[in-house]
């Protein structure tokens, strides 16, 4: 009997133990949201992390296994990782059978140099901008990025505590600059213990970015609300479920008002 390759057993394990937490969810957010369509292509964003890494290779089980006909681009940014982080999501990738094109772009130098204080936030949209021109310059339609269920909960909450609106998280956007070109998180409903699990089972390395605001364990507010919502977890069955689920049953009968991209308009107005 053949013995089989380290990505063929990542596979198998998807298909049987993995199946129902991570594989299972992967297609019903791809089917209830509508993320994919015969004859999309689609650059898959690989920051490095066990979550853009477990993405990348449920995009390409599905494409193997699945029920829709589309391409795949894998494409990983070089941000100024130091030699031993680079070698360890190069070895990472190796272990999951990917095998992305590595963009060389000096994001930590000049987010640092930009804003020393905050220099997160432009990392990210300066990241995102190179990710959206590298789409559109391979032919990609579709532009898939590694968020998760957590990471739509954490948002939730953190626009109701600091930005003082009800803001989620979306499973698809249109891009705003780029003609013809949807951001799609295709892991919205798959649990991070569920991922975390999944690189133990495989002794994938889990690593942070390894800028130096991280290396610099600047505290933030994203990793406040992980640790409000494990608190709650331990005293309430479904909160997360239920915090997820209030951005899909908002009554505008029992708010005050919204707005859009045009306006706000208030419900008193209506009295």
């Amino acid at each position: 009997m053949r013995q089989l390759s380290r990505d063929e057993l990542v596979e198998r394990s998807l298909m049987k133990t993995f199946k129902g937490p991570l594989y299972g969810k992967f297609i019903k957010a791809v089917d209830d949201y509508r993320l994919l369509s015969d004859g999309d292509s689609v650059c898959v964003a690989i920051s490095g992390g066990k979550d853009s890494l477990l993405m990348a290779k449920l995009f390409q089980v599905f494409q193997k296994y699945g029920h829709l006909q589309f391409e795949l681009k894998f494409v990983m940014i070089d941000p100024g990782y130091t030699e031993q982080t680079l070698s360890i999501q190069k070895e990472n990738n190796a272990k999951l059978g990917i095998t992305p094109e590595v963009i060389q772009a000096k994001l930590f130098a000049t987010a640092s140099s930009m804003a020393p204080d905050a220099p997160c936030f432009l990392c990210a949209r300066m990241r995102r901008g190179v990710l959206y021109s590298k789409a559109k310059e391979l032919g990609c339609n579709k532009l898939a990025l590694g968020h998760h269920f957590d990471d739509v909960i954490e948002t939730t909450l953190l626009n109701i505590f600091y930005a003082g609106c009800f803001k989620t998280m979306l499973p698809k956007a249109k891009a705003e600059n780029f003609d013809n070109m949807e951001l799609i998180r295709p892991m919205y409903l798959i649990k991070e213990k569920d991922v975390i699990r999944f690189a133990r089972y495989h002794k994938i390395d889990i690593v942070g970015c390894g800028c130096p605001a991280e290396t610099a364990n600047v505290e933030s507010k994203r990793e406040e609300m992980k640790r409000l919502i494990e608190s709650l977890r331990s005293k309430y069955k479904n909160i997360d479920i239920n915090i997820f689920r209030a951005a899909e049953n908002v009554n505008i009968n029992g708010i005050l008002g919204y707005y859009d991209d045009e306006e706000t308009h208030s419900f008193l107005d209506k009295n």
